[in-house]
């Protein structure tokens, strides 16, 4: 049987699911689209792609199906699914955990600088989903349809503070990777950048992979290489060398934001990777180098916080808006800015 399949696999660090397409050969049986979806998808159960149905993440020729629809010849097929996660031992730790809203199916926190999002190479222990794994371990109660792990759809870099949504169920993963693959969600950062920005400004640029340092993104304006990426920047407060914006996403690209803005010309402040880490504007004056990295001391890397995140629930239906204040070295940074504004 031939048939064209595309693997959109989304690794991103906002996205963390795939989206599969397939289209069925002119000679295709007639077959229950979970039959015919679990012969092509590795490591995936029958259950996992019911789940997927239910939630409308299954569609043939562009509409939603049900489990029990029956492929025909020449149907094009696409699933949407939570990325599969990494086979590595979770270990549970008590880490303190600033929860702002909890439920059966999921839990919203804030979370803080300095703080891997999942184990991986170097940081086996420390991160927030071993906390989460001593935290669902030990609530006095818990559904019994309880995922087994963190169900993360998206994620924050290691000094990115803010807010996350984490599925505690197989069906709010689903459905949640749905809403962000969707572009349903809304998310809203803040951020001080380097440079003062003359207007509110749409950025466009496919974001990809440096080809020089595979560490790092970089932007591929021609579109030619790279994830087609935009992000929306409001000013907020302009204090002269450095201007606090909010930055709306309308995809989620890996560092996105960070590529974006270096990209623009105005990196964000204290980025180790992305070259706000060093004097960009300003004086070469002793005491502006001065004041400038007791600035940088205030904060462990990026001046970047997921401030909001609204989202529909996948069980109640009904949409959740949630708003977290800045951290307290984020807060006092933009104190020194605002006091040196006045000098």
């Amino acid at each position: 049987m031939i048939e064209d399949i595309v693997n959109d696999s989304e690794n991103d660090e906002e996205e963390l699911f795939e989206h599969y397409k397939f289209k069925a050969d002119p000679g295709q049986e007639i077959v229950r689209i979970d039959k015919y979806l679990i012969d092509r998808l590795p490591n995936t159960s029958r259950n996992k792609i019911q789940f997927a149905a239910k939630n409308g993440n299954v569609l043939v020729n562009t509409k939603a199906v049900k489990p029990n629809y029956k492929v025909k010849p020449l149907d094009e097929v696409s699933i949407v699914m939570p990325y599969p996660v990494r086979e590595i031992e979770l270990i549970p730790q008590d880490i303190p955990l600033d929860i702002i809203y909890e439920d059966d199916q999921l839990i919203v926190l804030n979370k803080p600088a300095n703080m891997v999002v999942h184990p991986g190479y170097g940081n086996y222990s420390g991160t927030l989903v071993n906390a989460l794994v001593y935290h669902f371990d030990n609530l006095p109660s818990r559904n019994q349809d309880y995922y087994g792990r963190p169900g993360l759809v998206h994620r924050l870099d290691k000094h990115t503070t803010g807010i996350m949504v984490v599925a505690k169920t197989e069906f709010a993963l689903t459905n949640l990777a749905k809403q962000f693959y969707d572009r349903t969600t809304e998310r809203r950062y803040q951020a001080l950048v380097w440079g003062d920005l003359a207007e509110d400004i749409r950025i466009e640029g496919n974001v990809g992979r440096s080809l020089k340092n595979r560490k790092v993104m970089t932007v591929f304006p021609e579109g030619d290489y790279g994830k087609h990426a935009v992000t929306h920047v409001k000013v907020l407060e302009r204090f002269g060398l450095v201007t606090l914006v909010e930055c709306k996403l309308e995809t989620g690209r890996t560092h996105q934001i960070r590529t974006h803005l270096k990209w623009l010309g105005h990196p964000l402040f204290h980025d180790l990777e992305y070259g706000g880490d060093s004097i960009v504007k300003g004086t070469t004056s002793a005491n502006y180098k001065q004041f400038i990295f007791n600035c940088f001391e205030l904060l462990p890397g990026q001046a970047l916080h997921a401030k909001s995140l609204g989202f529909n629930h996948p069980t109640k239906k009904e949409w959740m808006q949630f708003d977290s204040d800045l951290p307290p070295g984020f807060m006092e940074l933009l104190s020194k800015w605002e006091r040196l504004k006045t000098i």
